[in-house]
């Protein structure tokens, strides 16, 4: 039996990178670029430096931070991964400089935020009525405390009873104890859970390997559609509502 819900939020509630037009919009450079100049300055306010020594130290960064994502379920901190980007060009910065750096990295979606994805704030608004819903979600570099910031600014935190994110509970999805956590915030077992997201390999395998239902979203990206072995598919928040009914009632 289903008891409660868990939602992914990057490309299931919130429209990951719609904040770059905005960005445009207003002369600023892409995140991605931004992360790699702020870093830059702040070295080359000390001592010069190379861009593109940078640019090359934050991009073997990036990849190993994903390596370890994807295949041991951590997601460094915004400063665990500043410090391997200044360990590998062999430099040093001030603490303040640095808290700074992690600060502009952590709230750059919350000073220009990303979009909720169309009709997401209906079907929350819907689900909650009927279960206790909670987030789990990776926090790739908006950290916890400024994704529920964003979820304010957004008027969505009200409904949510539980809130794992891996910074937080030191694991990433599939890992169970992002899945445990928000089930134990809920008063519920993990394999009564019922777990929304748009990946196939954290989203839907990693909650069935629980014990868990999963339903693949596709509105926002759907590459992993014709793979997925999901307990059912949907592509428009719209429709949540019945096809958590449906694999509710089949569960």
């Amino acid at each position: 039996m289903i008891k409660a819900i868990t939602f992914d939020l990057w490309d299931t509630v919130i429209q990951d990178d719609s904040d770059e037009p905005k960005r445009v919009a207003q002369g600023l450079r892409s995140k991605k670029a931004e992360r790699r100049h702020l870093v830059w300055h702040a070295l080359n306010s000390i001592e010069p430096i190379d861009a593109a020594a940078v640019t090359l130290a934050y991009d073997v960064a990036d990849a190993a931070f994903n390596h370890v994502w994807h295949d041991q379920h951590v997601t460094w901190t915004v400063a665990e991964r500043l410090q391997i980007i200044l360990k590998g060009l062999d430099r040093l910065l001030p603490s303040e400089l640095c808290s700074q750096l992690v600060t502009d990295h952590e709230e750059m979606e919350i000073r220009i935020a990303p979009d909720p994805i169309d009709g997401a704030a209906a079907a929350l608004d819907a689900l909650a009525a009927q279960y206790p819903l909670a987030v789990v979600s990776d926090a790739i570099v908006s950290p916890g405390r400024c994704l529920r910031e964003w979820l304010e600014l957004h008027d969505l935190k009200r409904y949510f009873s539980g809130f794992a994110f891996s910074d937080e509970v030191g694991h990433s999805k599939p890992h169970r104890d992002m899945f445990a956590a928000a089930a134990s915030q809920m008063g519920v077992e993990i394999n009564e859970l019922l777990h929304i997201g748009d990946r196939d390999h954290n989203d839907i395998k990693g909650p069935h390997a629980l014990g868990m239902k999963a339903i693949l979203f596709t509105a926002a990206r759907d590459q992993d559609r014709d793979i997925t072995s999901a307990d059912a598919i949907c592509g428009h928040h719209r429709d949540l509502p019945e096809a958590v009914a449906s694999v509710a009632g089949g569960a």
